[in-house]
């Protein structure tokens, strides 16, 4: 099992998740964070921390596409260990459906 970041965090960007990490898993893009699949201990920590509700263990129905897509970009992505500021837009996106197609491929500044 892995914890999977979904499309909620799409233009939020909320970095509570990065500061708990004891594996410093998670890679930034401009406007997402994934978890590395293969780095992830299934600690759980992360999940909680998201004030967006975008982080779900990999074992939930319906997730194939979203454990790929964090697999894919975590190995092109800068890791990112400290939290930075929310999105400034993160409120306004936070709950809106249909963000898939608002994902950044850029690379986010990471540590």
């Amino acid at each position: 099992m892995t914890y999977v970041v979904t499309e909620n965090c799409i233009k939020c960007k909320y970095m509570d998740c990065v500061e708990v990490c004891p594996v410093d898993c998670f890679y930034e893009g401009e406007n997402f964070l994934v978890i590395h699949p293969d780095e992830c201990i299934d600690c759980g920590v992360c999940e909680p921390e998201c004030p967006a509700e975008a982080i779900k263990p990999d074992t939930e129905p319906g997730l194939e596409d979203w454990l790929k897509l964090n697999g894919e970009y975590a190995v092109k992505w800068p890791n990112v260990t400290v939290k930075r500021d929310a999105l400034p837009e993160a409120k306004e996106f936070d709950g809106k459906p249909d963000k898939l197609a608002l994902l950044s491929p850029n690379p986010g500044q990471g540590d």
